[in-house]
């Protein structure tokens, strides 16, 4: 077969996308709860978990060869959802590739936020077959010996009207109330799970001035992991004041509840030699963060990441109480 020239294959891809943009905006159901989401978050978290789909479209993130793949997932409903797919490394994380904590930062942020002031887009780990994951990202590889059929994947939802541009504005936040609200609550939530990775694109506010939520998207790098060379500036607070209301639920946050929460994100079975997911069970292993035997796949945080969110928690809780940190 003759190979297309390159600028016709360029213009393919471009009208592929703007085909898949417009079904998107055209799925649109009236419930979605704002503007950067097609659906509300429990659907989309069951798509993304366990609802069957076929792939309309898939290219890397940000350029073809990428790590991670922007897929646009085609339902038998009609409806599309573009969605993050990020493949595990072998063994289940390695620096700058460990689902466990995409997962994590999504859950914590439900502690202390409601859905419509969500920091983290759905984010879950699902298992595909290997020859899926294949047909294209050739060269992967099984994520556990156990499991030589399946590959673990963390996938999320991709957010719609974004953009990187302007998302800190600190005289912004100084004069708009509602900015200043949802930027704290982003900067509340990278804080409290050490996000140690500033890379550009990795932040991203609403294209609607109207609702400006703030987002971290790729949270990798975070809680007990090492630092990314691109700078670390949302591993701190940077914004002056706090919602009063967010706070007086980070008080109400135990270790017993971080631990239900956190301590076991996912179970898989090893049946056939494939991952089946199933029930959380009990902790494996508090001290491992990924849990193996030849029966099951486990992942959540270690019982000592979790003991740092809780002090970093209890920390900033402690300055607001003397003073050091202003509420509105």
């Amino acid at each position: 077969m003759t190979k297309a020239p390159q600028h016709l294959n360029s213009m393919r891809r471009m009208l592929l996308a703007g085909s898949c943009t417009t079904a998107l905006m055209l799925h649109a159901p009236a419930m979605a709860q704002d503007l950067n989401f097609l659906f509300p978050v429990s659907e989309i978290q069951e798509r993304l978990t366990v609802r069957p789909f076929t792939v309309a479209d898939w290219r890397g993130s940000r350029a073809d060869g990428d790590r991670t793949s922007r897929v646009t997932l085609s339902y038998d409903d009609g409806s599309v959802m573009l969605a993050k797919f990020a493949p595990a490394p072998p063994n289940g994380g390695v620096f700058n590739n460990e689902p466990r904590y995409e997962v994590a930062a999504y859950v914590v942020q439900t502690l202390f936020l409601d859905e419509d002031e969500y920091v983290v887009p759905p984010t879950v780990m699902r298992a595909f077959p290997l020859e899926f994951v294949l047909a294209h990202m050739p060269g992967e590889r099984p994520t556990f010996r156990e499991a030589p059929g399946s590959v673990l994947v963390a996938l999320s939802y991709w957010l719609i009207g974004v953009t990187p541009e302007n998302f800190w504005d600190p005289e912004r936040a100084r004069s708009d109330s509602v900015y200043a609200r949802h930027v704290a609550n982003f900067n509340i939530l990278t804080h409290v799970i050490r996000h140690t990775d500033a890379n550009v694109g990795n932040f991203l506010i609403s294209e609607h001035h109207e609702r400006p939520r703030v987002y971290s998207v790729d949270n990798g790098v975070a809680f007990r992991s090492r630092e990314s060379n691109r700078g670390t500036m949302w591993r701190d607070l940077q914004v002056e004041r706090l919602p009063r209301g967010t706070v007086e639920r980070l008080r109400q946050i135990t270790y017993e509840g971080l631990t239900a929460a956190l301590g076991v994100l996912v179970e898989f079975e090893v049946r056939d030699g494939t991952l089946v997911q199933v029930s959380p069970g009990p902790n494996m292993s508090r001290g491992r963060g990924v849990r193996r035997s030849a029966e099951r796949i486990q992942l959540g945080l270690t019982d000592g990441e979790i003991r740092d969110v809780e002090q970093r928690i209890r920390n900033l809780v402690r300055d607001v109480d003397r003073g050091r940190l202003q509420l509105f």
